[in-house]
């Protein structure tokens, strides 16, 4: 029986190995790739044979592209830190207060998850345009400070936790707000984490809204620059997939600072249920 076990464990670990093999593959090509120069790029080889930094001397030294990074960076964090704070508040208010329509008000931040991004783009753009927010940070922010998605994930969190502790901080002389940072928050680092990493990914990666709203070549987000990097760089392959490298840095960093507290959530999560 033992030895049965075994097996099937090693055919586990082999078969995820290599699912594990080819996702990496594509990412391997175009970090090998950003050290390539000239025709070594169309080479069918992995690895370069004359590796370089040279194509990294040239993305910083003579293109816009550190100006797209750091418009990436700017709406990046400025759109995750308000998603949280925004995001956290409703969903504690939603679970832990009762007054009239709190079920409405819930069902209709879940209904705006049902919402094809395509069919909300024109009103986007019209409030924009009013708000004199076009080729602004403002316009291509905006869409994202807030998402259904968050206010439910952060509900759930904050309905685990037990309503003695808000009294005790009442009773301590809290007010309504310092009970949400000073006990609510604390408690729900993990949910926090996770929603941090979900709302930095989707706006780093965020591509037709940038391009809608951006009609300036300095307001571009990194998607949207790299979409037009071919064509500056005349099909130079090399640098596009050096930009491309060189835009996976930050993701990376995020998710390396709150991988173990996304564990830590999964963890409590199957503990109460």
């Amino acid at each position: 029986m033992k030895t049965k076990i075994s097996s099937f464990i090693q055919i586990r670990v082999i078969l995820l190995a290599v699912i594990g093999i080819f996702m990496l593959f594509p990412f391997v090509w175009m970090l090998a790739t950003s050290f390539k120069q000239g025709a070594d790029v169309y080479n069918l080889s992995i690895f370069p044979q004359n590796p370089s930094l040279a194509n990294y001397k040239r993305l910083l030294s003579r293109s816009i592209f550190p100006w797209w990074f750091m418009n990436s960076i700017i709406v990046g964090f400025s759109v995750t830190a308000s998603v949280l704070f925004f995001d956290s508040l409703v969903g504690f208010a939603l679970s832990k207060y009762n007054f009239r329509g709190k079920k409405v008000v819930f069902l209709m931040i879940l209904s705006t998850m049902m919402i094809p991004t395509e069919m909300l783009v024109i009103p986007w753009y019209l409030m924009a345009n009013n708000l004199h927010w076009v080729d602004t940070y403002w316009g291509v922010m905006f869409p994202g400070m807030m998402s259904g998605f968050g206010t439910f994930l952060m509900r759930q969190f904050f309905m685990g936790i037990p309503d003695d502790l808000l009294d005790a901080g009442r009773i301590d002389g809290l007010n309504e707000f310092r009970i949400w940072w000073k006990i609510g928050m604390p408690l729900v680092r993990p949910a926090l984490s996770a929603l941090a990493i979900f709302s930095f990914i989707g706006n780093w990666n965020a591509f037709m809204w940038p391009l809608i709203v951006s009609n300036k070549v300095k307001m571009f987000t990194l998607p949207v620059g790299l979409s037009f990097f071919n064509g500056e760089f005349q099909s130079q392959w090399e640098m596009v997939m050096t930009g491309a490298s060189v835009a996976t840095i930050p993701v990376f960093i995020i998710f390396l600072l709150f991988q173990r507290q996304i564990i830590q959530g999964i963890a409590l999560t199957g503990v109460k249920g």
